[in-house]
């Protein structure tokens, strides 16, 4: 009895000497707590009302898709509502309070400090823990990450209001999007124009850029006010370069425009996107490197920023490039497609991983990201289970579209709540002259000298398209949301949100009728666009006389089909070609489970090595990889054997053959009452 009094003598005393030490520390973990909820109720609270716009946006623009209503595209009512809120949230929402503390930097040897740092070191005197015996104040350091420039230090409120950190741009948002659109890549009539986009998206791009750069540096001379450096102009040149015409994009594919022009119009701005990217970085790592040690033009500088641009665009694009092999490589020799979910998610990962991979070795990752892209579909995607190929298409263009209308949304929204925009009319106006000029000495010279080497001349009409087409948005958006801690980085963001508003609400809304002006045909099908290819056409008419019957063409089609002997043979750049040769007897039996296999392809001596690198799958019937609507494999087969066909006929004795189908590029046309496209086999030499 004695010893139960004991112990619960001794429980008393504990507790109430725990509960002494609680209400002791009470006051400042209350505190802690409160503020740490107030913080997660504010950003819960910011992400809420994006995604309640994001619901606003597709419940319109489904609204919009039932009435058949193209005035407006989804990336313009996302602006709108972005504004809206924004300006509610500027205007009728409460500020929140937050309590600083004002310091000095203690400067070494009188130098000044010249830019914030990163983190920034505060010591207090904290309160010790009676439980631990510490009754006397403790000396603790905190650590206090860099959020930004205050604007105004008396008011103690929070400047910035429904804004989240550019890097989740950049490391999040952004590689969604680049990737989808090098995974849903039309690639058969991508290269078919390889040589034009090229032209446009390297050439035309820093062609644009110094244009850009030089008009707005000629009329900021005129401007004392503004604190604007060469180095500055091209950096805006730069970023302004990079064309975003999603509005556009999708109001062609609606209408099903000529496809070559979708083609040049799609082509470009991926491309042109990644050349933009790495432009800008150069033109930052020249003006950090060279650009304060004289008043001048450094001529050896300017070569070692071009060098570092070579260097950048070609290691990324490897680093992309052999990422998606690599997963190729995964999902060919292991049996990953019996586990679907484990497929997908490995291909996720390995996608994004390609990102991170440059950016951590100081390289673009969305140059990279957009070649893994291209990569994952010409060569990863042939080896998926069929519901893996699903999975990854829906996906990945769910989150580009998600990405995309939030960037949108945000800069709306941006306008009101991101107190560091700098305003200049006049600057504003400039800048839509100059990006009007540049991309005027982008678009029409180029495609002058283009048209003296193509038999598929680019019309005048599809050059004023893609004048037109140069809207900008989310990265050009992106890459001036990044830096705007000068004056100069503040008026470029402010520009360019300014610009691409207006761009995207003013070619948006006018893109039907500007077809309907320019005279270029709408409603015109892929399958119409197909009987162009005189090749295609006299191989199967070559064919058609030996074994195939003889069906009347549907009503169905705009225009009469072309006449074969006014036809230019079908042109492909001479690179494309010979790499098609080499993709095809060698790149894609290693990373695919196509034929033939490098059992026929490589050299006897080989043999070894290419049983190991060859499948059971790829010896069956069952390992010819079929293509998907996207390849180009049927047109370049019909090309690369056109001689074959008339010289020798369809097969030799000691020939490699492969059977492929040509969908019906002529004469044969499937009914159109009937699901199904009628397909025809035959053997095609190598």
């Amino acid at each position: 009895m004695m010893v139960s009094i004991v112990q619960r003598l001794v429980l008393s005393v504990t507790l109430l000497f725990c509960l002494t030490s609680v209400l002791c520390n009470a006051p400042t973990d209350i505190k802690l707590d409160e503020k740490a909820k107030r913080i997660h109720r504010i950003d819960c609270l910011n992400i809420l009302v994006y995604v309640l716009l994001l619901i606003l946006t597709v419940c319109t623009i489904w609204l919009f898709k039932r009435r058949r209503a193209r005035f407006l595209h989804e990336t313009g009512l996302a602006i709108i509502y972005g504004l809206v809120v924004g300006a509610i949230i500027r205007y009728g929402g409460e500020d929140t309070e937050v309590v600083f503390v004002a310091v000095k930097p203690i400067s070494h040897n009188n130098t000044p400090v010249d830019i914030p740092p990163d983190n920034l070191f505060y010591t207090m005197e904290v309160k010790g823990n009676p439980v631990k015996g510490d009754l006397d104040y403790l000396n603790k350091t905190y650590a206090y990450v860099f959020r930004g420039e205050v604007t105004d230090v008396e008011s103690k409120k929070l400047d910035q209001k429904a804004t989240f950190d550019p890097e989740i741009f950049f490391n999040i948002i952004l590689p969604p999007i680049i990737f989808n659109a090098g995974y849903s890549l039309k690639r058969r009539h991508f290269f078919r124009n390889l040589g034009a986009i090229m032209t446009y998206a390297f050439i035309g791009t820093t062609i644009s850029c110094f244009v850009v750069g030089i008009v707005i540096y000629a009329f900021i001379q005129l401007m004392p006010h503004l604190q604007f450096s060469f180095t500055d102009c091209l950096y805006f040149g730069a970023i302004i370069s990079a064309t975003d015409p999603v509005t556009v994009l999708a109001l062609l594919s609606d209408l099903h425009v000529d496809v070559n022009l979708y083609a040049l119009v799609f082509g470009e701005s991926i491309l042109n996107d990644a050349v933009a990217i790495v432009l800008s970085g150069s033109i930052n790592s020249y003006e950090e490197l060279y650009g304060t040690q004289s008043g001048g033009f450094e001529v050896q500088a300017c070569f070692k920023s071009v060098g570092n641009f070579i260097y950048i665009f070609i290691c990324s694009f490897l680093i992309g490039s052999v990422t998606g092999c690599c997963t190729a490589l995964l999902t060919k020799f292991t049996r990953l497609n019996d586990f679907p979910l484990l497929e997908s998610s490995l291909f996720l990962l390995m996608s994004y991983s390609t990102f991170l991979i440059s950016e951590a070795a100081d390289l673009s990752g969305i140059v990279a990201v957009l070649f893994c892209g291209i990569c994952q579909a010409h060569y990863t995607y042939n080896n998926l289970s069929d519901e893996s190929r699903i999975r990854t298409k829906q996906l990945f263009e769910l989150l580009s579209f998600v990405a995309e209308s939030f960037i949108f949304t945000y800069i709306g929204v941006s306008m009101f709540t991101f107190t560091k925009h700098l305003w200049d009319v006049g600057f504003i106006i400039v800048a839509f002259l100059a990006i009007a000029v540049g991309r005027a000495v982008h678009v029409y010279p180029l495609s002058f000298l283009l048209n003296l080497g193509r038999h598929n001349k680019i019309s005048l009409n599809f050059q004023h398209m893609l004048f037109f087409s140069g809207l900008r948005g989310a990265m050009a958006f992106a890459l001036a949301f990044r830096n705007t801690l000068s004056e100069p980085r503040q008026l470029i963001l402010t520009t360019t949100s300014m610009i691409a508003i207006v761009t995207v609400f003013f070619c948006g809304g006018i893109t039907t009728q500007l077809l309907t002006w320019l005279g270029i045909p709408v409603g015109v099908e892929e399958e119409h666009e197909m009987l162009q290819l005189s090749g295609a056409q006299a191989v199967y008419n070559t064919m058609d006389s030996q074994a195939t019957p003889q069906v009347s063409t549907p009503n169905e089609l705009r225009s009469p089909p072309p006449v074969p002997e006014n036809r230019t043979p079908y042109e492909k750049a001479w690179l494309v070609r010979k790499w098609h040769n080499f993709d095809v007897m060698f790149m894609k039996p290693l990373l695919t489970h196509s034929q033939p296999t490098l059992m026929e392809t490589l050299p006897g001596c080989c043999l070894p090595f290419s049983k190991l690198l060859t499948t059971e799958k790829q010896l069956s019937q069952e390992g010819i990889m079929h293509n998907d609507d996207d390849s180009d494999s049927d047109l370049e087969i019909i090309e690369s054997n056109f001689t074959t066909f008339r010289g020798r006929g369809l097969s030799s004795q000691n020939s490699v053959t492969k059977p492929f189908c040509i969908e019906d590029a002529n004469a044969t046309v499937s009914d159109p009452q009937s699901p199904e496209k009628p397909q025809h086999e035959f053997t095609a030499t190598y």
